[in-house]
């Protein structure tokens, strides 16, 4: 079998936090296919998959390359109902994205998020914009975007997120999430068929200009007239209306606008993300200029499957190492994923969710061996998508 050019580890190049033994040898020959799974991996044009094997430890690596000279590809998200926040496995994600957007070519597993269980579930944790819209908002943690130019970016993104009221007064607010306490939160229809809150009072929000208006984007402001004013939460939502929620012992304990007033909205992000159209929260950086940057994170030196997004100015490359099964694949610490990452070429790189929701699939199939034995349920992916050609001619496939 024909050896990778892109490695093999020799004695000394363990990663950070991996115990160095002098007379250890790699082996890391790719294979065409997981060694039970007897299907051969479909070739595409500028999209390649091998699967590394490190036996002495062992490790299980998944990497997809993508070639980033084919313009017919292009990087999206998805949510786990679809347009609508919650959660399913990466493969129901795939089967409910929207014919126009073309061929579902490669997927991995997206940000973390808010489990079964818990309020909300299916939220992600940080920024994600989908096709445009911006569903979630960011937090004080890494992720991963595509810049307007089509230009892969990574880095901390800071959210300007307020209301401006009649009065001239601000209110910050986060986006489609759990209000907690005095905060403010707007809620879209991506967050489902109502606002599911209790208590506080909602405005309404409807259009109130010729400027912009739904879906939300990143870096803009908007003009919105309060149609209607409740109390007692769980307002009914619509795809051209916004719920303003403000929780009960917010500094707002009585309205400061009525039934007509104009309000102001600004979505501005720092950097700034007006033009973007995909972006999905992870973390964290670990490849900034070449150099492995994994970061001081809480369990980084436990192994567990992981999953990261890199590139350089040729390639982009998803990355998912197998974990917590003896015999296959033990997992990686954050170090040994960031210096695994600069090995492939990777000059940026940054991790998204791990542990049971690392997955990756391609041309139909998912070819890693998630930790349950089965997929999980999460709450968004990261997909190629082979755009269709002028006329509309191609066809999403049946995925299996």
């Amino acid at each position: 079998m024909k050896k990778s050019s892109r490695l093999p580890w020799l004695i000394g190049a363990l990663p950070l936090g991996a115990i160095v033994v002098s007379f250890l040898i790699f082996s890391m020959s790719p294979v065409p296919q997981i060694a039970s799974d007897s299907r051969p991996v479909p070739a595409l044009r500028g999209v390649s998959y091998e699967l590394f094997r490190v036996q002495e430890l062992p490790w299980a690596i998944h990497v997809l390359t993508i070639d980033r000279t084919r313009q017919d590809l292009e990087l999206m998200t998805t949510l786990g109902r679809g347009s609508k926040i919650g959660l399913s496995g990466l493969t129901e994600q795939l089967r409910l994205i929207p014919s126009e957007w073309g061929r579902p070519v490669a997927a991995i597993n997206g940000d973390f998020y808010r489990t079964e269980g818990e309020p909300y579930a299916g939220d992600p944790r940080g920024l994600q914009i989908l096709a445009g819209e911006l569903v979630s908002a960011p937090a004080d943690r890494a992720c991963f975007w595509v810049d307007a130019q089509g230009n892969p970016r990574m880095g901390e993104v800071t959210g300007g997120f307020a209301v401006t009221w009649p009065d001239g007064s601000q209110t910050p607010f986060g986006l489609n999430e759990e209000r907690e306490g005095s905060m403010a939160v707007l809620y879209s229809s991506a967050v489902g068929a109502s606002t599911g809150t209790s208590g506080g009072t909602e405005y309404v929000l409807e259009r109130a200009s010729d400027g912009p208006w739904l879906p939300l984007s990143p870096g803009m402001h908007y003009q919105a007239r309060i149609r209607q004013i409740r109390g007692g939460g769980n307002t009914p939502l619509k795809p051209d209306i916004l719920v303003l929620s403000v929780g009960t012992f917010s500094r707002l304990l009585s309205p400061r606008g009525a039934v007509g007033d104009m309000l102001k909205i600004s979505t501005t992000t720092k950097p700034d993300l007006r033009g973007v159209k995909t972006a999905i929260g992870g973390g964290p950086v670990l490849v900034r200029g070449g150099q492995p940057r994994p970061g001081h994170v809480h369990k980084s030196m436990e192994r567990h499957p992981r999953s990261a997004i890199g590139w350089n100015q040729k390639e982009i490359l998803f990355v998912e190492v197998d974990g917590r099964q003896r015999g296959w694949s033990v997992g990686m610490t954050l170090p040994e994923l960031a210096e695994y990452m600069v090995r492939l070429g990777c000059q940026e790189a940054v991790g998204l969710d791990g542990g049971g929701s690392a997955e990756l699939w391609f041309n139909g199939r998912i070819m890693n061996r998630p930790c349950y034995g089965h997929e999980r349920q999460m709450a968004n992916t990261l997909i190629l998508v082979e755009k269709k050609e002028a006329g509309g001619t191609m066809n999403n496939p049946v995925l299996k």
